[in-house]
């Protein structure tokens, strides 16, 4: 038995949520909002302090990726969160947007309208942050950033370090400055996480009459009828059902399931799905293709003082900066965490902090299906540092990790270097070390990519080539990722789709 509504969206992660408030906001059409996982009501989801518990938990996927070849061979854990919300469920928290450069090389790129001009009123549009240049910063969004209530001590040292060995300073990541060392604002709202469910999904949505949310349901392959896209196949409570959709499907389940997806229901590379048993309905080169995430290279040191707890999200405070003077836009960041952030086969005492260094890398990977059953779990591989240029970026992040932590700001706090080590020094070391203690910085994106080339998958207005009725809509539309972390932009992404 068939039900119809005129917009299936299938995910309710960060682009989910909000496709599905902002489309039931018109009251002719009926919205579907499909959900693989469960609501969010596990109490560690609105704790800001616990977030690393939840890597791992019944609403993380636990993807893992193929051996790293550049990696030793590592298989890296790849969380995603499986639950209303998505992965803004479980992740950092981090509010940041990026650099204007960042979407203007999108749109010099092939995704015409999608510069940074072109996207601000979208960034606006999201939030409300009074207290902001207005210029930059919305005023009645439903997201409400703000920097960390009661920042721990050793956040401020690291800022005063970082000016002192020459880094600029910014009032505001999000405004006229987007790069140099400052407060990034945080996803966090009375204390409580701010996940983009609870931002968009709010009781007074939830309660509109032309939005059905179901949870526990699974999409496991597009109906297709020639060039046109008709609805989705749903397996809920050991039953399939095929729901329609009268004007749209729109595929927001993120960089990892949205072109596994399209995958199963027969679009992408001819040959590649041919070779897992699956029937080729339309031939899109590019589904799958432009994996890439940020690297993330941990420089962790013991302190000599008790570090005080936290009562944010860990990381208050970042500092972005360019590798190379001729760049138009930053490509390095470092987060500042006030407690041990390591990789995996990493220990590290308790008492500990961590500068993360990433990098936005030139390396790119796939994620490809091992057969024909949606059951079977996707190839990932992003293929790490296969790029030589990503692994000398990362040494230098490293030195520049060192040389902060040298200043005598830190001279209170700093205890012995616990990774790379003392003993690890020059560049051949440092190269060794970044290839040990690299791994995930959750931000995947790509492998649906916006353009207007061959190995393009969705238009700039995010239509998948080929086939009508059907969108893509999350992180992996990005076709280079932006210099910070990714949820922002999702969630630009999603404002900026109108019915």
């Amino acid at each position: 038995m068939s039900t119809t509504f005129d917009y299936v969206i299938v995910g309710a992660g960060s682009a989910g949520c909000v496709l599905a408030s902002r489309l039931s906001e018109l009251p002719d059409v009926s919205v579907l909002l499909l959900e693989n996982g469960s609501r969010d009501v596990r109490p560690e989801v609105h704790d800001p302090t616990v977030w690393p518990t939840l890597m791992g938990s019944e609403i993380d996927y636990g993807y893992r990726t193929t051996p790293q070849r550049e990696l030793g061979g590592v298989e890296v854990d790849w969380p995603r969160g499986r639950t209303i919300g998505g992965s803004s469920a479980i992740n950092g928290m981090v509010y940041l947007r990026g650099h204007r450069n960042d979407y203007d090389q999108w749109d010099e790129q092939g995704a015409t309208g999608w510069a940074f001009d072109d996207v601000l009123p979208y960034f606006r549009r999201m939030e409300s942050v009074p207290t902001g240049d207005p210029h930059f910063r919305g005023t009645d969004g439903p997201m409400r950033p703000s920097r960390a209530r009661d920042p721990n001590p050793l956040s401020a040292v690291f800022l005063d370090a970082a000016g002192a060995v020459g880094h600029p300073m910014t009032a505001d990541f999000n405004a006229e400055i987007q790069e140099g060392a400052g407060w990034q604002d945080l996803s966090i709202t009375g204390g409580r996480r701010q996940s983009v469910a609870a931002a968009y999904l709010t009781l007074a949505v939830l309660e509109r009459q032309n939005l059905t949310v179901l949870t526990e349901s699974r999409a496991v392959k597009l109906i297709l009828r020639g060039s046109r896209c008709e609805g989705v196949r749903v397996q809920r409570e050991n039953a399939v059902t095929d729901v329609l959709a009268a004007r749209e499907v729109i595929v927001s389940c993120g960089a990892v399931d949205s072109p596994r997806l399209l995958l199963l229901s027969g679009i992408g590379p001819a040959d590649e799905l041919r070779d897992v048993g699956v029937e080729v309905v339309h031939d899109v080169p590019g589904v799958g293709r432009n994996l890439h995430d940020h690297p993330l290279t941990s420089v962790v040191y013991e302190a000599k003082r008790v570090i005080p707890p936290g009562s944010a999200n860990l990381s208050e405070a970042a500092l972005l900066w360019r590798s190379d003077g001729s760049l138009s836009g930053p490509d390095m960041q470092m987060q500042f965490v006030h407690v041990p952030l390591l990789q995996a086969g990493m220990q590290a005492p308790p008492n500990s902090f961590t500068l993360a260094v990433a990098t936005v890398p030139d390396s790119r990977g796939t994620i490809r299906l091992q057969d024909d059953d949606p059951d079977s779990l996707p190839l990932i591989d992003p293929r790490y540092l296969v790029e030589a240029r990503d692994r000398r970026r990362l040494v230098r992040g490293v030195e520049t990790a060192r040389a902060i932590v040298a200043d005598g700001a830190f001279d209170d706090w700093r205890g012995p270097e616990v990774y790379p080590g003392a003993a690890v020094d020059g560049a051949d070391d440092l190269d060794g070390f970044v290839r040990r203690a690299t791994g995930t910085y959750f931000h995947p994106v790509g492998t649906c990519a916006i353009g207007t080339g061959d190995d393009a998958v969705v238009a700039p207005d995010l239509r998948v080539r080929g086939v009508e009725h059907l969108r893509v809509v999350d992180a992996s539309v990005m076709p280079r990722v932006p210099c910070v972390n990714t949820n922002v932009a999702t969630i630009m992404i999603a404002e900026r789709v109108r019915a």
